[in-house]
């Protein structure tokens, strides 16, 4: 998790970071501590370890750790010289967090690698397992700016997504023979994967999914690969972005940390899959900078004992 001292909205590059003027929404920082620690403590409460990257003033979204990139064999027990992290490639305004990932893991004996610059990649925010698959999801990258509309105000925003499809070739060679699923994202409020799906629940295979946010074909084959275990969210849930979720699964059980405002009916289903719901609120960060419970947290899975 990243210390949310300096938490602000920088460069404002997705819609929650703006108002319908575009201008970039005031942080309420001690809220946004105090809720941090809350879910910190909650982590805590699950016998989750924290490691908490330092705060940086010229870096704000430090608070939101799942772009720094991905772990190799997430979910396997193993020592850390059997797993290696690879660093994101992130959007220009948050270029500068790449280095205080890498120290911090690096410190703690992860090995870390880099993909190739040439391509935009957000880490385990688009590129996460599912079951026996992993899912990339993607979308057009643009150049974000402001262009004239027929509306009040006269102008709206460009955002884009924020991996592109062309890093697929060398994601699958990282994670082969595992399959990979690709997903298009089509709503810019869903910018990220992780805010439209969710794996959950022992070997991640049940899977939260909001088909608005999918380009048509991709939701078919989301549907076709996960079946049954596919969990539909409604508007409601998603504009809570109920998919934002943390999994946790131990000595056969499971947890799932979601956002508040998610609905009672939500938390059934979850249940009705033998998992148990948390939520805790972190509003703050979603409403101003665009990630909820899953985006604040970097998932580095276990590690044995040797390692």
């Amino acid at each position: 998790m990243g210390d949310p001292t300096y938490f602000s909205v920088k460069g404002g590059a997705n819609p929650h970071t703006r108002t319908r003027w575009g201008t970039r929404r005031v942080v309420d920082r001690n809220t946004a501590i105090s809720q941090w620690g809350r879910l910190r403590d909650v982590l805590r409460d699950l016998e989750v370890r924290v490691l908490v990257v330092p705060p940086d003033a010229d870096q704000p979204g430090l608070v939101y750790p799942a772009n720094a990139g991905f772990l190799t064999h997430l979910d396997a027990e193993l020592s850390l010289s059997q797993k290696t992290f690879y660093l994101s490639n992130l959007l220009p305004t948050r270029a500068g967090e790449r280095a205080h990932y890498e120290k911090l893991l690096q410190a703690y004996g992860f090995r870390t690698e880099r993909i190739d610059e040439r391509y935009r990649f957000e880490g385990e925010a688009d590129f996460f397992p599912v079951g026996e698959h992993y899912l990339l999801t993607h979308g057009r990258v643009e150049r974000q700016r402001f262009v004239p509309a027929l509306a009040i105000p006269p102008w709206r925003r460009i955002y884009g997504f924020r991996t592109s499809a062309s890093v697929e070739p060398t994601l699958a060679a990282i994670v082969s023979p595992r399959r990979v699923i690709r997903v298009e994202l089509v709503l810019e409020a869903h910018y990220h994967g992780d805010t439209a799906l969710c794996a959950f629940g022992l070997g991640r295979r049940h899977l939260l999914a909001y088909p608005r946010a999918l380009e048509p074909r991709s939701w078919e084959r989301v549907r076709e690969a996960f079946g049954e275990n596919v969990l539909e969210l409604c508007d409601n849930d998603a504009v809570h972005y109920a998919a934002n979720s943390f999994t946790l699964s131990r000595d056969g059980e499971s947890w799932l940390v979601m956002p508040a405002g998610v609905s009672d009916r939500l938390l059934a289903q979850v249940r009705e899959r033998g998992v148990t719901p948390v939520v805790v609120n972190v509003s703050e960060f979603l409403k101003k900078g665009g990630g909820s419970v899953k985006c604040m947290i970097g998932d580095l899975g276990p590690v044995s004992e040797s390692g």
